[in-house]
């Protein structure tokens, strides 16, 4: 969660930083989302259970690596567990 301003108070600089970083993750979430629903019409109305819907994404990430012919970083890796 980003940090709020309370009142008149301004935030510190680390809170800037803090809340830059997190639209910068954001962004790239954001991105992400709307290129795989936009891609798969399969994930545009998902009804399962949320637990599972990360094995759909997955599939559908891997599917649009190969089309695309992206290469996975090691940044990547961390943040998504391949």
């Amino acid at each position: 969660m980003p940090v709020q301003k309370r009142g008149q108070a301004r935030l510190s600089d680390d809170q800037h930083t803090y809340n830059k970083v997190l639209r910068g993750l954001r962004g790239v979430g954001e991105r992400a989302n709307a290129l795989l629903t936009v891609t798969f019409k399969a994930l545009r109305r998902v009804g399962l259970d949320p637990w599972r819907i990360g094995q759909m994404v997955r599939a559908a990430l891997v599917l649009l690596h190969r089309e695309h012919e992206w290469t996975i970083s090691a940044s990547h890796n961390a943040i998504f567990g391949y």
